[in-house]
């Protein structure tokens, strides 16, 4: 039959150690199987591999069967990255006579603002760090302004470099 087994976390030597009662008393020529499900957290910098060290011990008399088997499980850190957008407004028609007024600072005579929306979303299960996220905007059609890129803004806690011609005609 199957049985949930009680497992006490302690140190131990300054390493982790976790104790499982088997039976007591265990019958004498008894075979057992043990599946165990460890969660383990913190194991984004352990690097490629995690080690156990196991030990079947008794209490009864000291014998050879009490040698340790090490175990190395393969860690492997994934995240879903998942990269939203939109603008505002969806859709923009300029009239067919309008032209940008050159020298002009007044944000009206260079277009219709749109704003660029992009939200980066981890979906997990990992935590991320250190994500670079590069985002190529074309701003001219041949010798035409298409986009012309007034600022850029981000919100919670990332950093960004801004692009070359950034406001470049400080409108």
């Amino acid at each position: 039959g199957q049985e949930k087994l009680s497992c006490n976390p302690r140190k131990e030597n300054g390493t982790h150690v976790v104790l499982c009662e088997l039976g007591n008393p265990m019958k004498a020529g008894a075979q057992i199987t043990v599946d165990m499900e460890l969660s383990v957290s913190g194991l984004e910098d352990m690097g490629g591999a995690i080690t156990f060290q196991l030990q079947l011990r008794s209490k009864n008399s000291p014998s050879s069967a009490n040698t340790s088997v090490t175990v190395t499980v393969p860690v492997e850190a994934q995240a879903e990255m998942e990269l939203r957008g939109n603008s505002l407004p969806a859709t923009t028609v300029l009239p067919v006579s309008w032209h940008r007024v050159e020298g002009s600072r007044r944000l009206e005579d260079h277009g219709i603002k749109v704003e660029h929306v992009y939200q980066l979303h981890n979906k997990g299960p990992s935590t991320v760090s250190g994500v670079t996220l590069r985002l190529a905007v074309p701003t001219q059609l041949g010798d035409h302004v298409l986009l012309y890129l007034l600022e850029l803004g981000t919100e919670g806690g990332m950093n960004c470099t801004d692009p070359p011609g950034l406001n470049a005609q400080q409108v």
